[in-house]
């Protein structure tokens, strides 16, 4: 059997602008845990939301999640507010799974 090589291509972008990110090194407030209950990511989702809310780079980084179709809480948007405005997911595991779209 002949193995089967898949590569995904993502365009080089300036990410520089990460670095001044006020998410940096809060990587529990914007990706699920497994398993996540919808009270807990209500809470989870409304911290991240109010870091977003003082970040100087959130216009950024709302435009890198929507041109990347990242997963998690990116912008001060969680993947459903980016599906629901018409930025699809490549693969919207997690949308589906709960009932969105």
């Amino acid at each position: 059997m002949a193995a089967v090589e898949i590569m995904f291509h993502r365009e080089a972008t300036d990410d520089r602008w990460m670095g001044e990110a006020a998410c940096k090194g809060l990587t529990n407030l914007f990706f699920p845990a497994p398993a996540e209950r919808p009270q807990a990511r209500d809470r989870r989702e409304a911290m991240a939301r109010s870091v977003c809310s003082s970040c100087r780079v959130n216009s950024m980084c709302q435009l890198y999640a929507r041109d990347n179709h990242e997963y998690g809480f990116w912008g001060g948007e969680s993947e459903d507010e980016r599906h629901s405005a018409g930025y699809r997911l490549i693969a919207p595991i997690g949308v589906r799974a709960r009932g969105v779209g």
